[in-house]
């Protein structure tokens, strides 16, 4: 078993930054890739930014250039650097974190960017 916990979510302006973070805990040192995914009212999850034990990225085209997606694998913590925020950002940020073939979800954190 493996817990997330998010945190760093907050209101901020458009233009504005935020970073969350997302740290792991037991079973932690098994862990693969790891990743950030949204949700807005309405619309279905998506993936935003993933990175892999080895530290290869992939992002979603929407935030490319602007979102940062890092990892400290001694601290089984990932981070998502947001800058230049929008109001399309809005969203519950969810953490992701992959243990072989099974996947564990952290509680989301919400993310509002007013305009």
């Amino acid at each position: 078993q493996v817990q997330l916990v998010e945190s760093g979510g907050g209101l901020v302006q458009a233009g504005g930054s935020l970073r969350l973070s997302c740290a792991a805990s037991g079973s932690a040192f098994r862990l693969n890739a790891m990743g950030w995914y949204r949700q807005a009212p309405g619309k279905q999850r998506e993936l935003v930014a993933a990175i892999t034990s080895g530290g290869s990225r992939n992002y979603a085209d929407s935030v490319r250039g602007r979102f940062t997606i890092s990892r400290d694998n001694a601290k089984n913590t990932v981070y998502l650097q947001m800058n230049s925020l929008k109001s399309e950002d809005t969203a519950v940020y969810y953490c992701n974190a992959r243990v072989g073939p099974d996947g564990y979800w952290g509680q989301g954190t919400q993310v509002t960017v007013s305009s």
